[in-house]
């Protein structure tokens, strides 16, 4: 997305935990790198503060940040907290941060990256889909609250990407996404067209809102369909 914006003309300041890849991609970009923890109040300020002190506006937040731990409910407790920390509050202290700018501006979008597993759900990982559905819930709650005040939100909510975060997935994620995964170059494409627009979720996989639709109309018939989907996971060969 970094070199999406960029090619389009916009300046960005990018964080990240791993400072090395992060200074390398603010480098290809021409942006600003402020290595760091979003998920903490901390790391979050010095992100926002740096884009405030370079180019004193900020237009779009992008909380990009996730992890994902498998498990259900027997994941321990550090893989809950975790997910908690990652997933949704830093999203929450990335609004938190910058709604007083948009606020007084008038103006501002925020970019939640959630994950289809927020309007479905995802096989495995209890603490992945639970925090995915929180942070499209946060995204959805902000779109209604400030939009007459100028700050919108839309929700990004990509099936499998092919990134670390696919490969950390081990065989049920590969199992149950490889074969649909996309590019990052795609979902940074899908997000310039949809960004800013009228629809609050961004697909990157057009399928999920026909599978998102019959999931609400009729909930049996989807839950039946994914066990059917979970017996596959379990029976299939290792």
């Amino acid at each position: 997305m970094a070199h999406k914006f960029a090619a389009l003309g916009a300046k960005t300041v990018l964080g990240d935990l791993d400072s090395d890849a992060v200074r390398r991609v603010a480098g290809e970009v021409g942006g600003i790198a402020v290595p760091g923890d979003v998920a903490s109040e901390q790391g979050v300020a010095e992100l926002v503060d740096a884009a405030m002190g370079e180019h004193g506006r900020i237009d779009v937040f992008c909380a990009n940040a996730g992890i994902g731990r498998d498990g259900g409910p027997e994941a321990d407790e550090d893989a809950w907290a975790a997910s908690w920390e990652v997933n949704v509050m830093s999203h929450v202290r990335a609004a938190r941060a910058v709604l007083p700018h948009w606020l007084e501006r008038g103006q501002g979008h925020f970019l939640g990256t959630a994950s289809a597993a927020g309007l479905l759900t995802m096989l495995g990982s209890a603490p992945y889909s639970v925090t995915k559905h929180a942070a499209v819930a946060f995204a959805e709650y902000l779109n209604i609250t400030y939009a007459a005040k100028g700050v919108t939100a839309q929700a990004l909510c990509p099936q499998g990407v092919r990134t670390q975060l696919l490969e950390s997935t081990g065989e049920t994620g590969q199992f149950l996404m490889a074969d649909s995964a996309i590019e990052p170059s795609d979902v940074a494409e899908a997000v310039a067209e949809k960004l800013g627009g009228e629809e609050f979720l961004i697909l990157p996989h057009p399928e999920v809102a026909d599978y998102y639709a019959l999931r609400a109309a009729q909930p049996e018939r989807w839950q039946a369909g994914m066990r059917k989907l979970q017996r596959k996971v379990e029976q299939r060969p290792v």
